[in-house]
């Protein structure tokens, strides 16, 4: 089967495509045959193919049609329609963990499906306990917010009834993400909002912030931060990953800091996830009160200009490939 693979060359992520065998799935797997597959910035730009080695198939999340299941897989049987975090999305086939996998709703395409797994997730991660906690009321702050992890906080928040402040450097992703359920749009790719937000809370700060830019706007998190506020670390699309802490304003004030990622992540820890987001999310995407939002959609074959446009940080939401 075709197969496209991500390469760590002079320290770059650089995609090669192959042809391997059509996998088989182990006990408790399932392999879907994908119809499309997803982009995300820290298997592609930020990490290359650092968390599988020097390489590794590239796609870690997928939705199509369950083609084979493993012993001991009872609630799928092939032809059903899935989505879900899978190993090598990047192939006219993949295999999951049936626990990582979740029927595709009716109302969904599966360009739409294959934009959930991975920022949704994340999404879910940082929001909901044991770390965000985020409740109806709360103010959200989301630095960098129009990446896919970014536009899925939006909606969650909305969902949650919390009302969400987003950062951007482009005023025009700012109106998609206020149409998508943005409450406050900040224009700037400075480290300078921490007045502004302290402005809409009525001086009280955010009760949760999520850093999706790095080191750069740290601090300025940290400033932006109600009493006992909780800061999610979750990327460093900025390249910098120190940063200076006022230690002083963490310890009076009750913060919390968290860190969200997938590079060590345990079984355990990605099937508590998927079964918590299915339970208290996936409700509002079946019944349309969030939609995943898709930027564009590349043909298989045009993988890298996809990867081009993701390095170019010209989306809002997600990036998708349409594979079969």
């Amino acid at each position: 089967m075709k197969s496209c693979w991500i390469v760590t060359k002079d320290h770059k992520a650089v995609l090669e495509w192959r042809d391997i065998a059509v996998p088989q799935p182990a006990a408790g797997e399932v392999v879907i045959k994908v119809h499309a597959t997803a982009l995300n910035r820290g298997e592609l730009v930020v990490g290359g193919a650092v968390h599988g080695g020097p390489e590794k198939l590239g796609g870690n999340e997928a939705a199509g049609e369950i083609s084979v299941v493993g012993a001991g897989v009872t609630q799928f049987k092939p032809g059903d329609k899935v989505f879900g975090r899978v190993k090598g999305g990047f192939a006219e086939y993949a295999v999951a963990p049936a626990h990582q996998v979740l029927p595709l709703p009716p109302r969904l395409t599966y360009e739409q499906g294959a934009a959930i797994p991975v920022s949704f997730l994340t999404a879910y991660e940082m929001l909901y306990p044991p770390y965000g906690k985020l409740k109806a009321g709360e103010w959200l702050l989301i630095t960098g917010a129009s990446s896919g992890a970014g536009a899925a906080c939006v909606q969650i928040a909305k969902m949650l009834g919390a009302k969400s402040i987003g950062t951007s450097g482009s005023a025009e992703k700012l109106e998609k993400l206020k149409a998508l359920g943005l409450d406050v749009a900040i224009h700037t790719r400075k480290a300078d909002f921490a007045m502004t937000v302290m402005e809409v809370t009525g001086g009280k700060g955010a009760d949760l912030a999520i850093n999706l830019v790095g080191g750069t706007l740290f601090a300025e998190c940290l400033k932006s931060l109600a009493r006992k506020g909780r800061l999610a670390v979750v990327g460093y699309v900025d390249g910098l990953v120190t940063a200076e802490i006022d230690l002083s304003a963490v310890h009076t004030n009750r913060f919390e800091i968290f860190g969200i990622s997938n590079a060590k992540i345990s079984a355990d820890e990605r099937r508590a996830a998927m079964a918590g987001f299915a339970r208290d999310v996936m409700p509002a995407i079946i019944d349309g009160r969030i939609t995943p939002l898709v930027d564009r959609v590349f043909p298989f074959a045009e993988l890298q200009a996809a990867k081009d446009c993701m390095e170019s940080s010209a989306m809002v939401g997600k990036i998708v490939v349409r594979v079969a």
